[in-house]
């Protein structure tokens, strides 16, 4: 279980990753790499932080079942760890995935 958590953390932070890298190189909105690859990380952990809000906004919604619904996960860092996962995944689909990208979006203004 604790495998799959992690896998699905680093993949949830894949899709956004390379969804903005689309959206800013097609708008041509950050034409610097760097700075570009540095508002993908950012725009991911944002995605992330904001997630563990709505967790933590839910369980104070459901007053007496907070503590509960907090302890279901039964790790005390586990928005901590959340957020690195999101951290990871985001550099990772960046390293990993950009120069693939960058090649089918050559192919596509080929057509």
């Amino acid at each position: 279980m604790f495998l799959i958590g992690i896998v699905s953390h680093l993949a949830q932070r894949f899709i956004p990753a390379m969804v903005a890298r689309e959206l800013i190189i097609r708008k041509n909105i950050i034409p610097s790499k760097l700075w570009m690859n540095f508002f993908i990380v950012c725009f991911c952990l944002g995605f992330s932080a904001f997630y563990e809000l709505i967790v933590w906004w839910v369980s104070l919604l459901s007053s007496e079942g907070a503590q509960d619904f907090l302890g279901t996960q039964g790790y005390i860092w586990d928005t901590q760890s959340d957020m690195g996962y999101a951290l990871l995944g985001s550099i990772i689909a960046l390293v990993l995935l950009s120069k693939y990208h960058d090649k089918q979006l050559k192919n596509l203004e080929n057509c």
